[in-house]
């Protein structure tokens, strides 16, 4: 290709798909700007490595709560705004479960106070050791039951919420996921109090160290990936392998069809709420054994960052919602480089914009659940 031809084919990329022409000019500032920090000292190579550590946990919280949303999506063919709260009452479901198990083997034990998972200061996860190498049967009890409550509790709302009005259109069924939003989170604020509490004692520092040893991996990180990514390795296999997967696209693709042909479309809706109310339960235990503080309105500001992932990595696509996920978590940790940390939040969302201007239609655009 000479030279007349390739400023042809830029200059018509540059007329014809702006958004190409943005992303790069951006990513060459922020390159440069990058470099000049490295070499004033600003920034340090061991600071990126950590910020990328915190980032891929981040994103794998995301992805594993998105998938949950872009099942509903692809399915049921709407926005569940009541997701968010759905991560919020697993947590604190499987977080009780885990202080009472903990405490349990403490004298005088205050059983209320364990099962409200300290509300008001009552009790602290840090004084009852909790964490996976120091309680690890609590933690996985509790992750169980994170799983196991958020699943009975998307199936009733489903039950008696939205399948009677499963027919209308989406924004009814949007508007009335709203709802159910509000009314799950108020009545946790009700029941466990509004403070942000802590909930597990500091996790020991497990190798391998990166970057010379200046970046650290807790015993929760690595329980973090092995637990999510275990999960999402499940979906893949359920997906590709099994009669409920195939069913599961196929409705996907075209629920008319999957009904004439002889698909239980009621058990496959069914089966949605199981997978992806499970999947939910779990990313909420998670998220805060990460990040070891729990509160009532965790999982609506989280639910911003996993819409955020699943319409960027193609809204319906299992894959997509994982990929976005980790996009969206790097980017919002990588961003305090540039800005200001309370900003974290904006540049991901504004990573979104961008890459939406390059591929409209998101990473794994056209590819259903699968």
């Amino acid at each position: 290709m000479g030279i007349a031809d390739t400023y042809s084919r830029g200059r018509k990329i540059a007329i014809e798909r702006p958004g190409v022409l943005l992303v790069a000019l951006v990513a060459v500032v922020l390159v440069a700007d990058l470099a000049r920090q490295f070499s004033t000292g600003d920034v340090q190579v061991h600071d990126i490595g950590s910020l990328v550590w915190d980032g891929l946990m981040r994103g794998l919280v995301i992805g594993l709560a998105g998938i949950g949303l872009s099942m509903t999506y692809s399915i049921l063919n709407f926005a569940n705004f009541s997701h968010g709260d759905y991560i919020t009452a697993g947590a604190f479901s499987g977080w009780a479960t885990t202080y009472l198990i903990a405490g349990l083997a403490r004298p005088n034990a205050d059983l209320g106070s364990l099962l409200l998972v300290g509300a008001g200061g009552s009790v602290f996860g840090g004084a009852l050791g909790i964490g996976v190498l120091g309680t690890p049967l609590a933690v996985v009890l509790g992750l169980v039951i994170a799983g196991a409550f958020t699943i009975v509790l998307s199936l009733g709302v489903d039950r008696f919420i939205y399948k009677p009005i499963r027919d209308e259109d989406g924004i009814t069924l949007l508007i009335t996921s709203i709802g159910v939003a509000f009314a799950l989170r108020y009545l946790m604020q009700f029941v466990f109090g509004s403070d942000v509490r802590g909930t597990t004692a500091q996790p020991p520092q497990i190798g391998p160290y990166l970057w010379d040893g200046q970046v650290f991996i807790s015993a929760h990180d690595i329980a973090l990936v092995v637990v999510a990514g275990g999960l999402m390795l499940g979906v893949h296999v359920l997906l590709q392998t099994t009669k409920l997967g195939k069913a599961m696209r196929a409705m996907a693709d075209n629920e008319d069809l999957a009904r004439i042909t002889g698909i239980p479309t009621e058990r496959v809706v069914r089966s949605v709420w199981i997978i992806g109310g499970g999947l939910t339960g779990v990313a909420g235990y998670m998220f805060v054994l990460w990040k070891g503080t729990l509160g009532f309105n965790d999982g609506w500001l989280l639910l911003l960052l996993i819409f955020a992932a699943v319409i960027l990595g193609g809204i319906g696509s299992i894959y997509g919602a994982i990929a976005g996920g980790l996009v969206i978590g790097l980017t919002a940790s990588l961003s305090v480089i540039w800005i200001p940390s309370a900003f974290a939040r904006a540049a991901a969302f504004l990573v979104m914009i961008v890459i939406l201007l390059v591929k409209p239609q998101g990473i794994f655009a056209g590819r259903s659940t699968a």
